[in-house]
């Protein structure tokens, strides 16, 4: 808890957001801090509730309330509010390997859980969360800590994202020798190029590389295991191996026309955009442009959002963002209590980004591509829209889509991204070490297990439970590492 009667007396008070149409000026992040002492003021609003929904991070009606990580909330708001940060620091980091990483691109599963936002406005977790990380790295807190012992066992993982980077830092503390594999020119996976910049700046993703290569974990980039590096060179010179490679097989849209040049997934996109920017600041024109062009977006969630935000910095014509299902509700149903997560709509950073520049909101609800349309020389012109209803099947008891007989659009468009979600792991990696996947392409493993059905070798993360969030796959490279130690040691202490 904060002070007792701090969120009778204090206001909930965010970060300020730099204005629209002056943060589309460039890639950066554009968020600006609260002072100390407003700081202190809202870690004071965190209240002695009892019980602590905000670290539960259990799933509740098929959603996770609260932290996956079970982070000791209460405990550093109430440092945070003392100005005791280096203690604060010290509790965050005993449930988060990557606070800098959470506290800027995490849904704050804990805000939505908050017993203070049941009748009011939640607790400022995420920015609280920042603030304490954000100190430690300025004030030198944050440095290498090299292990004084070593196990001399040796541990290969394979993914940089945020579930390889937590099994390798977890299990370098641990005193093991660690050796992270990334198929990409820079480390970081989904952190690097998955997410854009003005979400997570990549000097962020960069400083904590640097400090767990001074660790002592080492990092081998452009490194495609199953292509260019086989599985059984990775597996005779390793101890044990972790298979964190992601949730990163695209889902398609199948329509008419789909083979028309200007229709990229989003992930493609998004890296092309994040890659030429580290590269040359964008000069040297390798990415995928959306300059002058009419764009539309399909898919509505976080990825959507983020490449609406990207085309809109691009100097894209205009954009529209295809979402098949309905609108959600501006405010909890009935059937969504507290303190289930919140299925209502939000309007994001890129959607803001987008009403201000064109003045319209550019999201079409319960609305689908039915058909791609090409000119002569294959390129796309414009898309053919439908608009969907939800029926309830007879069979299955669920509801469906059904296009709208007559509800037929043609948007005009020159660059279509398909931001549809992702259908489970991609398969070559897995195939290579000889690990099973299930129906829906992850590893198969016992149920609350990570090893798979070869023998030394682990997974982690989306590859393991799909397509989730950083938080989540941060607590599944702990617990990939926590076993993986105690099948090399025979006992664990993580």
């Amino acid at each position: 808890m904060g002070k007792p009667t701090g969120f009778l007396e204090f206001e909930r008070n965010d970060n300020t957001a730099f204005q629209p149409l002056e943060r589309i000026k460039n890639y950066n992040e554009f968020h600006e801090p609260l002072t100390d002492r407003q700081r202190k003021a809202q870690a004071a609003r965190c209240m002695d509730c009892g019980v602590p929904f905000c670290q539960n991070g259990k799933a509740i009606n098929g959603m996770i309330s609260g932290c996956p990580l079970n982070n000791l909330i209460p405990e550093w708001n109430d440092l945070l509010y003392h100005d005791h940060k280096e203690q604060a620091l010290e509790r965050l980091l005993m449930t988060n390997n990557f606070p800098e990483f959470t506290s800027r691109v995490c849904p704050a599963l804990c805000e939505k859980s908050c017993t203070c936002g049941l009748n009011g406005s939640p607790v400022t977790v995420k920015e609280n969360e920042n603030a304490i990380i954000e100190y430690g790295f300025r004030s030198g807190l944050i440095k290498p800590e090299i292990p004084k012992v070593r196990s001399g066992k040796k541990i290969s993982v394979i993914g940089s994202g945020p579930a390889g980077l937590a099994a390798a830092d977890t299990l370098n503390k641990r005193g093991h020798f660690v050796t992270v594999y990334e198929r990409s020119d820079r480390a970081g996976g989904l952190l690097m190029y998955g997410i854009p910049n003005m979400k997570l700046e990549k000097s962020v993703v960069n400083r904590r590389i640097e400090i767990m290569k001074a660790e002592g974990v080492k990092f081998v980039t452009n490194a495609d295991v199953g292509h260019n590096i086989s599985a059984g060179e990775i597996l005779g010179k390793s101890d044990a191996v972790i298979l964190a490679c992601g949730s990163s097989e695209p889902r398609d849209i199948k329509a008419e026309g789909r083979d028309a040049s200007g229709i990229y997934f989003a992930v493609d996109f998004l890296k092309s955009t994040t890659k030429s920017l580290l590269d040359s600041a964008l000069a040297d024109d390798n990415y995928i442009s959306a300059e002058g062009k009419n764009v539309v977006v399909i898919g509505g969630g976080d990825t959507g959002n983020d490449c609406v935000g990207t085309v809109v910095r691009h100097g894209c014509a205009s954009v529209v963002q295809l979402e098949m299902m309905p609108k959600l509700p501006d405010e909890r149903a009935d059937n969504n209590p507290w303190p289930e997560y919140p299925r209502i709509c939000k309007t994001d950073y890129g959607q803001e980004e987008a009403e201000a520049v064109f003045g319209n909101d550019p999201r079409k609800y319960c609305t689908t591509v039915k058909e791609f349309i090409k000119d002569d020389g294959n390129n796309l012109t414009a898309v053919k829209t439908v608009r969907l209803e939800f029926v309830k099947d007879t069979e299955s008891g669920r509801m469906v889509p059904k296009e709208i007989e007559g509800s037929e659009e043609i948007i005009s468009c020159e660059l279509c991204l398909i931001a549809a979600g992702f259908t489970g792991a991609q398969a070559y990696v897995a195939e290579a070490f000889g690990v099973e996947l299930d129906s829906r392409n992850t590893v198969n493993t016992a149920g609350g297990k990570f090893s798979t059905n070869i023998e030394k070798v682990f997974t982690a993360g989306d590859m393991h439970i799909g397509q989730s969030l950083v938080v989540r796959a941060i607590r599944e490279g702990r617990d990939s590492a926590r076993e993986t130690d105690e099948y090399l040691m025979g006992y664990s202490n993580l």
